[in-house]
């Protein structure tokens, strides 16, 4: 058995080596007269392929570090951005004083575009930055910082009465001083409408709408107080 198997090997090497590596002649007589010295032709593909992928591998490499360290680079600059924008407006997000303030201002401006759509049924989207109409953003944005003080810190800290007295000073200029005004502003410009007409100078309207009545400064003082009330809850659950 033992030397079967041996023949049976040796078969199976012949018949492998003949198809890898033989190649047959052309010529069957000189097959004869070469005798065991066999020709193995070289490949040139064999030998060109493993420099091509090696080059191939070294290029990506190469691409690939430059490309990392071109996102490195613009990596780094957005996190020092963030790192200088993001304490700045992370410690305003979090101040309730600030965020109720400017969202109490924000409400009372955008009240204004909706109330004079359902009054004049059109779109003016001015009204965002206007003065006067209702209600008064001025008196929510000091009523809303009063109120935030107030609650966050306390009616005894030092702040409480500074607000206190600004809110005031802004709700009697907004009755007062600035509603007088453009009451006088709608007269002068009817006057001139009357006295100036067909003058370019009566083409020229002074502004009207530059204070407000009472009960406008009232109801964006409510305002106010709401929005602080709601923008200070954790203050007011840890009291």
């Amino acid at each position: 058995m033992d030397s079967v198997s041996l023949t049976r090997f040796n078969k199976r090497v012949r018949a492998s080596s003949v198809t890898y590596s033989y190649r047959a002649p052309s010529n069957p007589q000189n097959s004869n007269s070469n005798g065991n010295n066999e020709n193995f032709p070289l490949n040139l593909f064999w030998v060109w392929f493993p420099a091509l992928q090696t080059i191939k591998n070294l290029v990506t490499l190469r691409t690939q570090k430059q490309n990392g360290g071109l996102g490195v680079a613009l990596l780094s600059v957005t996190t020092n951005a963030k790192l200088r924008i993001s304490p700045f407006v992370v410690t305003l997000a979090a101040n309730p004083t600030f965020v109720s303030g400017l969202l109490a201002w924000f409400i009372a401006q955008s009240m204004k575009v909706f109330l004079n759509f359902f009054v004049e049924r059109k779109w003016d989207l001015r009204l965002l930055f206007a003065s006067g109409g209702m209600p008064s953003s001025h008196s929510a944005l000091c009523t809303a910082l009063t109120t935030s003080v107030a609650l966050c810190h306390g009616v005894a800290d030092s702040l409480f009465p500074v607000c206190l007295g600004f809110s005031l000073i802004v709700m009697y200029d907004a009755i007062g001083v600035r509603r007088h005004a453009g009451m006088q502003a709608e007269v002068l410009n009817m006057i001139i409408a009357v006295l100036f007409q067909g003058h370019p100078i009566s083409e020229r309207k002074l502004k009207e709408l530059l204070g407000h009545t009472p009960f406008q400064v009232f109801a964006g003082a409510f305002l106010g107080f709401l929005v602080a009330c709601f923008c200070c809850q954790a203050c007011i659950v840890a009291a």
